[in-house]
């Protein structure tokens, strides 16, 4: 049996997003302050209160080969292509087996989504209906499960150790990572392949958003429809995509001669127990799960110098947010630098953990954290270091960040990472 309580680090990353088809181009596009928001064409979206989303930069048609694409969700087809780039990112050459650096029996896939493969679901529906029952895909039903992402990734690599899909909302993709974590620590794995995906932009969730009045309706200037910590902020935009990490025990990492981005510290965990959909607006539930992060890790509040916010441009949810991170860090707050690149990718649901995920690892990488963009007016509520319009460098020596992710259900998950 491997030995417990091990150090966790991020050997490889992986990505495709608005902003660009890998992690790269992703980082780039963050960099930049660019918006990765658009008009959504075609009939089907005409007659939607919300026309605008944003899009995966790089179509996985693009990438992967038909044969191979039809037989997967769109959700898996994202998770896939990321997988793949932080597999060959993390420095491994085949599948484990093959690759002798990675034995199967002590790798594992942890990739969460929030919905699933919900445009099979609704799309085969629709052949049912328009074509009849002998034009439905047999490969429907794997399609849309949940856990078809995770499961295409661990039959990818060959992972042994266990294939699983947490699902919490959009706090889906952090809490994989974390569980990922979890399974290292306990000595149940040596790698694990972790992250989150998500593709539903689709009418029908995108009605039912705009119902709940969960969304932006700036369908006349998409690019600025994205704006956390705004007066006018009026609502999330759905994103698509996804984001993959390769985590490794240290032991493991340093036996194989592996780059190492970081050290994953752990994770805090909490639930509101208050609404199915609306945040508790003094932030309790957050500031509980930041602080069993701080009483479960050797983390000190003012090593923290970086932070991703979850931030989706709601207007309750931003402030409740920052008002939890004040409880809980106190005046240490005053000198972490809060990035909200959800301006710049929309909300990825299930996916914006595992893309929040490695924005934070290559924050730290590089000691730059990403702005946010579109604060024309800083709402007054916000007393914090908001990174605006163009990067922040990060100090010199031993930092710490955290990525936040808050789901509906009341699901709150916070990661944290220091530098090496």
């Amino acid at each position: 049996m491997s030995p417990t309580n091990r150090t966790v680090v991020v050997t490889g990353i992986g990505a495709t997003t608005p902003l660009g088809g890998d992690s790269a181009s992703t980082w780039e596009g963050l960099m930049a302050g660019r918006s990765g928001v658009k008009p959504l064409e075609g009939e089907r979206f005409a007659e939607l209160p919300v026309r605008i989303a944003a899009l995966a930069a790089v179509d996985p048609s693009e990438v992967l080969p038909r044969p191979l694409a039809r037989k997967l969700d769109r959700s898996a087809q994202f998770a896939l292509i990321a997988a793949r780039e932080a597999w060959g990112d993390a420095g491994f050459t085949g599948k484990a087996g093959e690759d002798e650096k990675i034995r199967p029996e002590r790798l594992g896939s942890v990739i969460a989504s929030g919905i699933g493969g919900v445009i099979t679901l609704l799309d085969q529906y629709d052949v049912l209906k328009e074509k009849g029952v002998r034009r439905v895909s047999p490969h429907t039903v794997p399609m849309l499960m949940p856990n078809g992402p995770a499961a295409n990734v661990g039959l990818e690599i060959n992972a042994q150790a266990g294939v699983h899909t947490p699902v919490s909302a959009c706090a889906s993709g952090a809490e994989a990572i974390g569980y990922a974590v979890e399974m290292i620590r306990t000595g149940r794995a040596d790698v694990v392949v972790a992250g989150g995906t998500e593709a539903a932009i689709h009418p029908l969730p995108i009605a039912a958003f705009a119902n709940m009045m969960a969304m932006s309706k700036s369908n006349d200037e998409p690019e600025k429809a994205s704006r956390p910590y705004d007066t006018a902020r009026d609502g999330f935009v759905l994103g698509e995509g996804a984001g993959v990490v390769v985590l490794e025990s240290a032991e493991h990492a340093a036996a194989r001669g592996a780059r190492v981005y970081c050290e994953v510290l752990g994770q805090g965990l909490s639930a509101d127990s208050h609404h199915i959909a609306q945040p508790e607006p003094t932030g309790r539930g957050i500031a509980a799960a930041m602080q069993n992060l701080l009483d479960s890790t050797d983390l000190k509040p003012s090593e923290v110098v970086h932070l991703n916010a979850h931030a989706t441009s709601t207007p309750q949810g931003d402030v409740a947010e920052l008002k939890a991170l004040r409880k809980v860090l106190g005046d240490d707050l005053d000198h972490v630098a809060i990035s909200a690149t959800k301006s710049m990718t929309g909300h990825l649901l299930g996916g914006a953990g595992g893309i929040e995920t490695v924005a934070t690892v290559l924050a730290l990488h590089h000691r730059l954290a990403p702005p946010t963009i579109n604060i024309d007016n800083l709402d007054d509520a916000v007393e914090a270091n908001v990174v605006r319009d163009k990067p922040q460098p990060l100090p010199e020596g031993p930092i710490a960040a955290i990525n936040n992710s808050f789901g509906f259900g009341g699901h709150n998950v916070v990661l944290a990472f220091r530098s090496v």
